[in-house]
């Protein structure tokens, strides 16, 4: 894995962890405003990184999102846990499932036919609208998404807010709510696409506790 700091200012007394989605980077998250130290993680080639210490902060959130959520929980089985609450964003604990996540078939696809003119189309599925040219390593891109199919499904964790995008061409909104049923109580449908933080502007928003 791969970790960042987005934001550290050295006197927060709170600090939100992102476990970021494939391919995206920290852009998606780089508007929203908030007190809090931001620290960012992604590439899940491997999952034996160790966070920061965060036992200097009065309050720890995990923002989870897309394989993200699957990620993490593999990685916190091998971790203690570290977080007061967590928030899942457009993600499941099965991230290539046929009723539950991301259909296997469109995940062959996406390794077989990987390129930078495809990673254009990807980006604007996930957006649902078409985004600035950006550079993908396609081969290191390739090798995660390897990783997460043969990883496979995670351990359950108990997360405390669950967004679910009704409008989301990457992870299917039925098979995310199908994934969640254990925690349906959490769950709150948003009219948005697979990247839906445009519709927030703070961090308390995002968290929504």
């Amino acid at each position: 894995m791969q970790v960042e700091w987005l934001q550290h200012s050295g006197t927060a007394d709170e600090v939100t962890v992102i476990f970021g989605g494939w391919a995206l980077g920290p852009t998606p998250f780089a508007h929203l405003q908030g007190p809090q130290d931001v620290l960012f993680v992604q590439d899940y080639r491997d999952l034996s990184t160790t966070l920061p210490d965060l036992g200097c902060y009065a309050r720890t959130t995990l923002l989870a999102y897309s394989f993200g959520v699957a990620s993490y929980a593999h990685w916190q089985a091998s971790n203690p846990d570290p977080f007061d609450i967590k928030i899942a964003v457009n993600g499941t604990f099965t991230p290539v499932n046929r009723t539950t996540g991301i259909p296997p078939v469109a995940m062959e696809k996406t390794i077989e036919t990987l390129s930078p003119q495809a990673y254009q189309v990807f980006l604007a599925r996930c957006f649902d609208g078409k985004q600035d040219r950006a550079e993908i390593d396609v081969e290191a891109r390739k090798s995660e998404l390897i990783a997460i199919g043969e990883r496979g499904d995670a351990p359950a964790v108990q997360f405390d807010h669950i967004w679910i995008s009704t409008k989301d061409k990457i992870m299917p909104t039925a098979n995310q709510l199908r994934g969640w049923q254990g925690q349906s109580e959490h769950v709150t449908r948003i009219d948005a696409p697979h990247v839906p933080f445009a519709r927030w502007s703070t961090w308390q928003e995002v968290i929504g506790l």
